[in-house]
């Protein structure tokens, strides 16, 4: 089609404006974008060394054996659109060794995943490995997602426990829970549990918290008192409380003390724009004032659909000052403030 381009209003066609508004409206509806990466490590029927995309319980059952859904199943639970299985290769006698934790790193680096968790208690140093290898996906590959960990039975019995683990995993990316539940008489390990919380974050849009979020579970393994449940959300670990009436999330929290949400909608941004980019603008567009107003114009729409959202707030969108755009380089300076949930509600009340 011909014609000019008015580079402050796009129109209304197929091309970056409309992939933006697309990608934005995924990522606020949560479990329509909410995929669980899940290594297996037990199976039956299953080809070994390969990925399925599960979005009902029922298929894997089918693809997987009864005995070996229960990971699969709490990621459903908790509001997960699909889960990313990979059918682990295990050794003789199925043994597990760190050649396989490190295989298993390298064949999920190359597949798309919002939350990364495993479905139950893996070694300490290869917690610490893999929260590298997040933090590197992040660093190195441009590649952004959540990574869930628990502990065992034991270490959920002392919260000083699960909060050095939280300590020790600090990252912007990494979620730490330190709590076991009940359901309906079988004791599940926060490790064992996390697979839950794994989905409970994908299936939650950018723009909610899953701060006093019900799970489902009757009751947790070890009630903290008011004192520890401070001092563990001080640490940045992921605490489960009964409140008298039902299991909730404390405080949607990652092990840097940061927020759930805010790392979430930093997650989208990061993830939408390049891929939209790529898919739309390089190599199409002039480098010229036109061409940049246009980027600059698209990249706002997407921010302003988030904005509408109540994800962010205090937009900014222009060439970065400080670096020339130029030749087959533009740099841009993008800004804003992440909304945040209203958690805490202080009262003075005067009699």
């Amino acid at each position: 089609m011909g014609g000019t381009w008015d580079p402050i209003s796009l129109p209304v066609r197929p091309g970056l404006y409309i992939n933006f508004v697309e990608a934005a409206a995924a990522q606020i509806k949560g479990g329509t974008r909410g995929t669980v990466g899940l290594p297996l490590f037990q199976y039956t029927g299953a080809e070994a060394g390969k990925f399925y995309t599960i979005e009902k319980e029922a298929e894997a059952v089918v693809l997987f054996g009864i005995a070996a859904v229960d990971p699969i199943r709490l990621v459903l639970q908790g509001g997960a659109k699909e889960v990313l299985v990979y059918t682990v290769p295990t050794g003789v006698g199925g043994a597990v060794t760190a050649a396989t934790y490190t295989s298993i790193r390298d064949v999920f680096s190359s597949r798309q995943f919002n939350v990364f968790v495993f479905p139950d208690q893996i070694p300490a140093d290869e917690q610490k490995a893999t929260q590298v290898w997040c933090k590197d996906n992040r660093e190195d590959e441009g590649k952004h997602f959540i990574t869930v960990f628990g502990g065992s039975v034991d270490d959920d019995q002392d919260s000083s426990i699960g909060n050095q683990r939280s300590v020790d995993l600090a990252d912007d990316y990494v979620v730490n829970l330190i709590s076991g539940v009940d359901i309906g008489g079988n004791v599940y390990s926060s490790s064992r549990y996390a697979p839950y919380i794994a989905g409970l974050i994908a299936g939650t849009g950018i723009n909610k918290s899953i701060t006093y979020a019900p799970v489902r579970a009757n009751d947790v393994t070890k009630r903290l008192k008011n004192s520890e449940v401070n001092g563990s959300l001080q640490k940045g670990s992921l605490v489960l409380v009964h409140d008298g009436e039902k299991v909730k999330v404390e405080q949607g929290l990652v092990t840097s003390k940061k927020k759930i949400r805010a790392m979430r909608a930093r997650q989208a941004i990061a993830t939408d724009i390049p891929k939209a980019a790529a898919e739309a603008y390089i190599g199409k567009l002039d480098n010229n004032a036109d061409g940049q107003a246009a980027l600059i114009s698209a990249v706002k729409a997407y921010l302003e659909r988030l904005e509408l959202n109540n994800v962010l707030t205090d937009i900014v969108v222009l060439l970065d000052p400080d670096r020339k755009s130029e030749g087959d380089t533009v740099f841009l300076l993008i800004g804003f403030t992440e909304i945040d949930s209203m958690e805490r509600i202080l009262l003075s009340i005067k009699v």
